[in-house]
């Protein structure tokens, strides 16, 4: 006859040699807080933050308003916190009026405006950002966006002013060239990759080069790039039947483009959730010598990549030549975004939703700093802005620091106070 054994209460029931003990020294809710604290969501928010602090600090030791009130700050220091509040809030106030909503306009029209144009900034960093997310994710470093923007650029320019086709078809035609022309840019990098093992980062940066003095070249010879009876290097207007229409009409600047960008953001959210490439793309990713293993071709994967990544970033000239700068375009028409959107996809963490925020972010900082530059006079210099964008990504590439800052829990913390708790119990 059997007895049953019946535990009585609060007692420890015994572990098995090699068993884990359950972790019972946190409750489950500090458990998901300190997953929450430690996503990479949260560190962004807060890398931002940082940088917003810090940018506040800087805004304020350049403000010769500031200095004037410090020289006299042991007799009157309040003078001197006033000056320093009324610095920060005075420029990111204007850093507001000018990305966001303008409440000195007399109607909501106006006012609206400067959201708009922080829209049309935002267009080829996110189709730029995606670019190289998608590079990212799949292992690679494309610092190429420059030479693929130009190429794209001067690809879907001659289209759209050197041919005469019906207006959608132009448009169409035009847009099609610019994305081959980035595709076969960045192509390239992907076969020499692939086929020599040659690295992706110097050779896309040399390729910058190639680009840049190639279209040089071609925007002042005749016959070209360069407008017919000009000795300027620089091309003739887009015709109209392949300028991408004003979303909100003449009065405001945001273009067509924007709804590619957030088209190209669905697509490579389904490339990477829903199709099989995009699984390759992920494996190889994480682990090549695992991909190549389990019979993905690893090199074909790096060329198709670069393809994509290069045909996104085309997209980003593209809708700068057909859509931001349609009177005719020089060799500065990328305006740095190549390289912008390394930043823009660290911050989004190469995902396409955040690379769609991380965008608009960047998009905001560019159109209110001017208007942040006009507001405070010379007292804010408009390289604020890309301080606050250096800021941003040192903060993001070192999340230990975010977390010393924001005495953030370590995210492999209960892990290790699990295994030790397993080691004590196996020796005893």
């Amino acid at each position: 006859m059997s007895e049953t054994s019946h535990t009585p209460p609060g007692t420890v029931q015994p572990v098995a040699p090699g068993e884990a003990k359950p972790d019972t020294t946190q409750p489950r809710s500090n458990k998901v807080l300190a997953e929450i604290l430690n996503s990479s969501i949260v560190i962004s928010i807060l890398a931002v933050i940082l940088a917003m602090v810090v940018g506040a600090i800087l805004i304020a030791l350049t403000d010769p308003k500031v200095h004037t009130a410090a020289g006299y700050f042991f007799a009157r220091p309040g003078d001197t916190i006033a000056a320093v509040w009324q610095s920060a809030t005075g420029a990111y106030g204007a850093l507001f009026q000018g990305s966001i909503y303008n409440f000195k306009r007399p109607d909501f029209l106006n006012g609206i405006r400067p959201l708009t144009e922080t829209l049309t900034f935002a267009t080829p960093l996110i189709l730029a950002g995606l670019g190289v997310g998608l590079a990212f994710r799949v292992g690679m470093f494309n610092i190429g966006g420059r030479g693929q923007m130009l190429i794209a650029a001067a690809c879907a320019g001659w289209v759209g002013f050197t041919l005469d086709l019906p207006p959608v078809v132009h448009l169409l035609v035009a847009i099609a060239a610019g994305i081959i022309g980035g595709a076969f840019w960045g192509g390239i990098v992907g076969v020499l990759k692939a086929r020599t093992g040659a690295h992706e980062v110097i050779i896309t940066i040399m390729l910058n080069y190639v680009a840049f003095y190639l279209i040089t070249f071609m925007l002042s010879t005749q016959g070209l790039l360069q407008a017919p009876g000009s000795n300027v290097p620089k091309s003739a207007g887009m015709a109209e039947n392949a300028v991408l229409p004003k979303l909100l009409g003449d009065r405001y600047n945001l273009h067509a483009g924007f709804l590619i960008a957030i088209l190209a953001v669905v697509f490579v959210w389904w490339l990477f959730s829903r199709s099989s490439i995009g699984f390759r793309f992920r494996a190889v990713g994480e682990n090549p010598n695992a991909a190549r293993v389990a019979g993905i071709d690893v090199k074909n994967t790096y060329v198709y990549a670069m393809l994509l990544s290069g045909g996104l970033i085309g997209l980003a000239g593209v809708s700068q030549v057909l859509g931001t700068v349609t009177s005719g375009f020089d060799n500065g028409i990328d305006a740095g975004i190549g390289f912008d959107a390394i930043t823009v996809a660290l911050l989004g963490r190469s995902r396409p939703g955040g690379i769609l925020i991380a965008g608009i972010l960047f998009g905001a900082l560019k159109a209110g700093g001017y208007s942040m530059q006009a507001t405070q006079g010379v007292n804010v210099p408009i390289d604020i802005v890309l301080v606050l964008q250096a800021l941003i990504v040192l903060f993001i590439a070192a999340p230990p620091l975010v977390r010393a800052i924001f005495f953030l829990p370590k995210p492999d913390g209960s892990t290790r106070r699990t295994r030790r708790s397993a080691k004590k119990e196996v020796s005893a």
